[in-house]
């Protein structure tokens, strides 16, 4: 999905392709986390914003782990005019690679109350990176698989992972 993704090129047309293949996976994966995936018409999100997408610093850490991840750094970014830093965890299990959780201040009204999720291996947008910089494009986050079963446990976002405005951006709810 990610190579498609980042394939489609930059922007709104590349964000609908990734828009399309979720709600796909959604209604077709046998792991589906949908109770009646018959019924499903798709995920809501916000609109599209081109303002949400922002280059971030990678800041290495010594590994600290968290529950199934390792934190290894944090990404360093502005956004909206606001400078921001998220730690980033690494997942070796699953399908390995970048775990970024985060909450925002639309968090328990628009979006989920335990956070969204903008990079997790297989799931996520992995637009890329170059050196230690790396794409975040908040219109690609998710909620985690438990928000729409309760056969699901999901990692929440963990207290430093809050930034404080409101993402209107990505999947929020119904």
């Amino acid at each position: 999905m990610y190579a498609e993704v980042r394939a489609s090129g930059e922007g709104e047309p590349a964000w609908f392709r990734w828009v399309s293949q979720r709600d796909e996976l959604f209604r077709t994966h046998p792991q589906t986390p949908l109770d009646d995936p018959g019924s499903f018409n798709g995920l809501p999100y916000f609109d599209y914003d081109p303002s949400w997408r922002t280059v971030a610093r990678f800041q290495p850490e010594e590994p600290a782990p968290w529950g199934e991840f390792e934190r290894i750094g944090t990404l360093d970014f502005e956004v909206k005019g606001v400078e921001a830093t998220l730690p980033v965890f690494w997942l070796d299990a699953y399908g390995g690679g970048l775990f970024l959780p985060f909450g925002d201040q639309t968090n328990g009204r628009s979006t989920y109350g335990g956070g969204r999720y903008l990079l997790d291996t297989v799931k996520g947008a992995d637009l890329g990176h170059e050196g230690d910089n790396v794409t975040l494009d908040f219109n690609y986050a998710y909620h985690p698989s438990c928000v729409h079963s309760d056969r699901w446990a999901c990692p929440l976002a963990p207290v430093d992972s809050r930034l404080d405005l409101e993402v209107t951006a990505g999947e929020r709810l119904s």
